[in-house]
């Protein structure tokens, strides 16, 4: 895969920066508690910095990195593999890439999406999000349409069998293995689809 730029590299920092200053604070005050501007403040960005990354408050606990490495993982999957062993494939390499720590944000955010209402929310919207942008190459593999129906489907019952065992994996406060949860989701999926 090609590394992105210097620019794009500072790009993610200060995302990943806002990111992981919203969650402490969120630890610290409570969601409803901590204001944009002090996410700000601590994240050393102004406001207006804040909302060139983020749309919102809630999107900063929801947005995520993962589509953009399933995407590519999807692309990089051998090419006799299946629909759902392509999904498999590419929710396994998108979590093997996961940097030291994450698997920890991953479930503070958790924490906070079971804990506010409108997280939840936003987090279902998320999974259709994910298909929007998930669909179109695996479609493309299988010389479909990018936007055809029955791949959108699919996709969308694979990201929430994913959803599935995440919520496993936070009940379970982490445990088992993130990886192995999601893949025993999508491999039951399959089984119970034949």
């Amino acid at each position: 895969m090609n590394q992105p730029g210097l620019r794009e590299r500072k790009k993610q920092k200060t995302r990943w920066a806002i990111q992981e200053h919203a969650l402490r604070l969120f630890a610290e005050r409570g969601y409803d508690a901590t204001t944009v501007e002090q996410i700000a403040e601590a994240a050393e960005v102004s406001p207006s910095t804040f909302f060139r990354y983020f749309k919102t408050k809630e999107e900063v606990v929801s947005a995520d990195r993962y589509d953009d490495l399933i995407v590519a993982a999807i692309a990089a999957a051998p090419p006799d593999l299946g629909p759902l062993a392509a999904m498999r494939y590419a929710l396994a390499t998108s979590l093997g890439d996961l940097k030291p720590g994450e698997n920890d944000q991953i479930l503070q955010r958790m924490r906070l999406v079971f804990s506010v209402p409108a997280l939840r929310d936003r987090t279902m919207f998320g999974v259709l999000e994910s298909t929007d942008t998930i669909a179109p190459p695996l479609a493309r593999r299988l010389g479909r349409e990018p936007d055809d129906f029955g791949v959108r489907s699919f996709v969308t019952a694979c990201m929430m069998a994913a959803a599935i065992g995440v919520l496993a994996w936070y009940e379970g406060d982490g445990r088992p293995d993130l990886g192995t949860l999601i893949d025993d989701a999508l491999a039951a999926l399959g089984e119970l689809a034949h």
